[in-house]
């Protein structure tokens, strides 16, 4: 199942195509983060403002079928819009890793939790510990859990 509503493709070109790949070949191409080799995954959310449906390919930060979802913005001093989504509607949000899209709902980590999966996202996707020291903001992990 996947969210209803019209797609408003990123205004970004190389994210339009990224995810437009991901999709056409159910995961098999456009999987990865340019050339680095490292997984990605497609969030997909409600625009909070828009109602729009949006897409944004993330790291893959994957453990026992739940997901960290990291708002780094490559550690700009501000979230990234699809933060304010998942926000503003945690039950409508789908993440496709691999053929098939799962609905899934989110939340927000805290305390302990986000500092096992800040872990795990660092140990997936090393630049996170420099775009923490980058800003001031504590950057946020959503953890996604994929609904029954």
């Amino acid at each position: 199942m996947s969210l209803e509503g019209r797609y408003e493709p990123s205004p970004s070109e190389w994210v339009r195509d990224q995810v437009e790949l991901y999709e056409r070949t159910g995961g098999t191409e456009g999987n990865t983060l340019r050339d680095t080799g490292l997984p990605v995954i497609v969030v997909t959310t409600r625009g909070n403002k828009s109602g729009m449906i949006r897409k944004t390919p993330l790291m893959r930060v994957e453990h026992d079928g739940e997901y960290a979802l990291v708002a780094s913005q490559g550690g700009a001093p501000t979230h990234p819009v699809w933060y304010y989504n998942l926000l503003a509607d945690p039950d409508s949000v789908t993440i496709q890793d691999g053929p098939e899209p799962s609905e899934v709902t989110v939340r927000e980590a805290e305390d302990e939790e986000r500092a096992v999966w800040w872990t795990r996202a660092v140990e997936a996707f090393p630049p996170y510990a420099q775009y923490q020291l980058k800003t001031d903001r504590r950057i946020p992990v959503f953890i996604a859990t994929k609904r029954s």
